[in-house]
């Protein structure tokens, strides 16, 4: 039975999943035969966001991670146990040669398995010590949080946004987690990346478990905020950078949108329209208000519609050539040391 009270089905996926190949889910698939080719209700829409994407499949790794409760704080433990973000290795005192920083590149969460095994090969469910963890960024806890849920059969999927629990008056870029609680019947944002070690350190108090919409903001719900003027557009952007502005959400809410397809990006893997023609935030803003509306509602009235708009607009599609090449770097990295 699925966390939704339905048998698990696979009927919304009329392509099957593609086949693994040294562990990792071959890539080179086109985008839109991610979406499911029907109008979606309640049960269809759970049942898409049960099933693994492509950078979700555990691989060899289902027997250790059926180990991990399905409890949000479980697995949230789990991935803080296997990771660590590149910029806050000074708060857990440990730094890292350059050569780690590759780590950031992998995609695949059985690759990132791969890795945290090369660097210790005891059980996934062990702590590592920081200096043993995969050197990572937001994205990554949040996806490998999704593929967990997602191995229980539990609807989940990568939001892409901002978080404004981290610097005051800052809304940063960020990614979060988002899965169904059927006992409570709404969908929960959880950032997996704060432990307690980053809650003291930023200082924040509230429930990362279940995040408030208005500290965690989808892009799409940012992208309303800044074009109504309700917030300021500078104080959006990525913390160490000078990337701030309406660009940055404007590229976020491409980065939620192929999420939404189960196509987990990493964060400057700008694609499309966004990759292409950073002025469209400016010159398409009709087209970018449709998009962040799907981002905001993300039911499967919107998934549908995002389906009919990437169907019609190579712009809103992730290339085949692009997630090819995501393939072949995830496989290259299992001959690196």
């Amino acid at each position: 039975m699925s966390a939704f009270g339905e048998e698990r089905t696979s009927h919304h996926i009329h392509t099957p999943i593609p086949q693994e190949q040294n562990g990792v889910v071959t890539i080179a698939v086109r985008c839109r035969l991610l979406l499911p080719t029907y109008p979606m209700n309640e049960h269809d829409l759970l049942s898409y966001y049960a099933e693994p994407s492509p950078f979700t499949g555990i691989g060899r790794f289902i027997e250790e991670v059926e180990a991990v409760g399905a409890d949000a704080g479980d697995i949230s433990k789990f991935v803080q146990g296997l990771l660590i973000h590149n910029a806050l290795s000074s708060i857990y005192d440990v730094t890292f040669p350059e050569e780690r920083t590759v780590e950031m590149q992998l995609h695949g969460v059985d690759a990132l398995f791969e890795r945290a095994k090369k660097l210790n090969p005891s059980r996934l469910a062990e702590v590592r010590t920081p200096s043993q963890r995969v050197v990572v960024v937001c994205r990554h806890f949040a996806t490998i949080f999704v593929a967990v849920m997602r191995s229980k059969g539990i609807p989940a999927r990568v939001r892409c946004g901002f978080a404004n629990y981290f610097e005051p008056g800052k809304h940063l870029d960020h990614w979060v987690a988002e899965y169904w609680d059927q006992e409570i019947g709404r969908w929960v944002l959880v950032d997996a990346q704060v432990d307690d070690i980053q809650r003291r350190h930023f200082d924040i108090r509230l429930d990362t478990l279940d995040l408030p919409r208005d500290r965690f903001l989808v892009a799409g719900d940012a992208w309303k905020a800044c074009r109504q003027g309700e917030v300021e557009a500078n104080t959006f952007g990525v913390s160490g950078t000078e990337n701030w502005g309406l660009i940055e959400v404007f590229g976020n809410v491409f980065q939620d949108l192929a999420a939404l397809r189960k196509i987990e990006l990493l964060p400057w893997g700008w694609y499309g329209l966004a990759g292409a023609n950073e002025e469209a935030a400016y010159s398409e803003t009709e087209l970018i208000d449709r998009l962040a509306s799907i981002s905001s509602a993300a039911d499967g009235g919107a998934i549908d519609l995002l389906r009919s708009l990437v169907s019609t607009d190579d712009r809103l599609c992730v290339s085949e050539q692009s997630l090819a090449e995501i393939h072949e770097s995830d496989l290259a990295s299992y001959a690196e040391g």
